[in-house]
């Protein structure tokens, strides 16, 4: 009998499926079309792997907390109960999105373990997040991986930078940082605009618009103004290359765009460490 190699995966996650349970004619979607929106998947796939990457490294090295900022429907507590079980895990989001979720935990089964902990804050309103992370139980000393993925195009600049400033100065040393920010139109591939330009679409129909775009200089230059010791820019072409690379000879997973350096709508990530 010939063996038959299973395909890898950049990440897999039914988890957050069950969660959303959407009704039986999501994949019908535009924004499902499995060729039209090929590069901002895989982006979006890519950009979770790295972060994921990040945490299992980190926690190798002794680091116990990760926070999440706007975590959203992330299932990286239920997925990865080995690494996340270890560690104290922070979700920070809107208190009705979040206590949705919580709810939608409990209903499924997983419920909301010790370890995990839901801190619901409303950043544009002027919530203080960082006191309601420590009455959640953060560590003040001890070194963290804090994480804000697909959060800084809803929020202002300002915001964003306040943001920013307030996890530079009061975070732990020999803490990580990593976020992702939303490329300005005209740096995009020819390719990639129009994901773009529908993903803003749809942000406006639903009430969240896309607010803040930012160029890789001005968001390393925003790290180190703010007070990051060490800021690297993270392309998408990187992260194409590094989860990508195999399968796509031969196994239609999208290949990374080398015309401007960046593949999808969501490229790029911003690593910094203080």
């Amino acid at each position: 009998m010939p063996l038959v190699q299973r395909r890898r995966h950049g990440i897999e996650d039914e988890i957050g499926l069950q969660l959303a349970a959407p009704d039986d004619g999501w994949r019908r979607r535009p924004d499902m079309d499995p060729h039209a929106t090929s590069g901002y998947r895989a982006a979006i796939v890519a950009r979770a792997r790295f972060i994921e990457d990040l945490v299992a490294e980190q926690a190798g090295r002794g680091v116990g907390q990760y926070v999440i900022l706007g975590a959203g429907l992330d299932t990286f507590a239920q997925r990865r109960p080995e690494i996340s079980s270890r560690l104290r895990v922070f979700e920070v989001d809107q208190p009705g999105p979040q206590a949705w979720k919580r709810q939608r935990l409990i209903e499924l089964g997983f419920g909301v373990p010790e370890w995990l902990r839901l801190v619901p804050v409303d950043f544009e309103a002027g919530g203080d997040w960082w006191e309601r992370l420590a009455a959640a139980g953060f560590d003040s000393g001890q070194p963290a991986v804090v994480v804000s993925t697909g959060v800084t195009m809803y929020l202002t600049k300002d915001a964003n930078a306040a943001t920013l400033r307030q996890i530079a100065g009061l975070a732990p040393p020999a803490s990580t940082l990593a976020m992702t920010f939303l490329l300005p139109t005209e740096l995009l591939d020819d390719a990639d605009r129009p994901g773009l330009q529908a993903a803003e679409r749809g942000a406006r129909a639903a009430a969240t618009p896309f607010i803040s775009f930012y160029t890789p200089d001005e968001m390393l230059a925003l790290a180190r103004e703010v007070g990051f010791k060490d800021a690297q820019h993270v392309s998408g072409t990187v992260l194409a290359e590094r989860y990508f690379a195999e399968s796509s000879r031969g196994r239609g997973c999208p290949a990374p765009s080398h015309t401007t350096g960046h593949a999808g709508p969501h490229p790029a990530v911003c690593q910094a460490v203080w």
